[in-house]
C-alpha cells in the first residue's frame, strides 16, 4: 500500500482528508508545518507528498525545496495543494519542483487521479 505524507497546518483539513485517503488504501502519516514535512520526507520517505502552500513559518514552496534539494528523497513525487487558484500559484509549485498542483477545497476523484498518475509515471507525464 503506498504511504502518503500529509502536510497541512489544518487539523480539520488534515484528519479529513487523511481519512478519505485511508479508506481508499493509502498508508498515512501526517505533518502540521513545513519544517516536520521536511524532516518527516526524510524519516518516512513516502511514496507521495501532498504539500499544503500555506503554512506557518515555511510555506510548501520552500519546504518543497528544501526535499528536492536532499538527493536521498528528491525523487518523491509533491503535490502542491492551496486555496489560491491562480496561475502564478501553480508556477511557483512547479517552479519549486512540485510534479502537480490541485485546488481547495479538495475534488477528491480529481486528486485520486493526480495522485494516481504520480504514483504510475506511465500514467502521466507530469510525475
Amino acid at each position: 500500500m503506498p504511504k502518503i505524507l500529509l502536510v497541512e497546518d489544518n487539523e480539520m483539513n488534515r484528519d479529513m482528508l487523511g481519512r478519505r485517503l485511508l479508506r481508499r488504501g493509502y498508508s498515512m502519516c501526517f505533518a502540521v508545518d513545513g519544517p516536520v514535512g521536511v524532516a518527516m520526507a526524510a524519516s518516512e520517505k513516502p511514496d507521495l507528498i501532498l504539500m499544503d502552500i500555506a503554512l506557518g513559518e515555511m510555506d510548501g514552496w520552500e519546504a518543497t525545496r528544501r526535499i528536492k534539494a536532499n538527493p536521498e528523497i528528491a525523487g518523491i513525487p509533491i503535490i502542491a495543494l492551496t486555496a489560491h487558484a491562480l496561475a502564478t500559484d501553480l508556477a511557483k509549485s512547479i517552479e519549486a519542483g512540485c510534479a502537480d498542483f490541485d485546488t481547495k477545497p479538495i475534488n477528491l476523484p480529481r486528486l485520486l487521479e493526480k495522485i494516481k498518475a504520480c504514483l504510475d509515471p506511465s500514467l502521466s507525464a507530469n510525475c
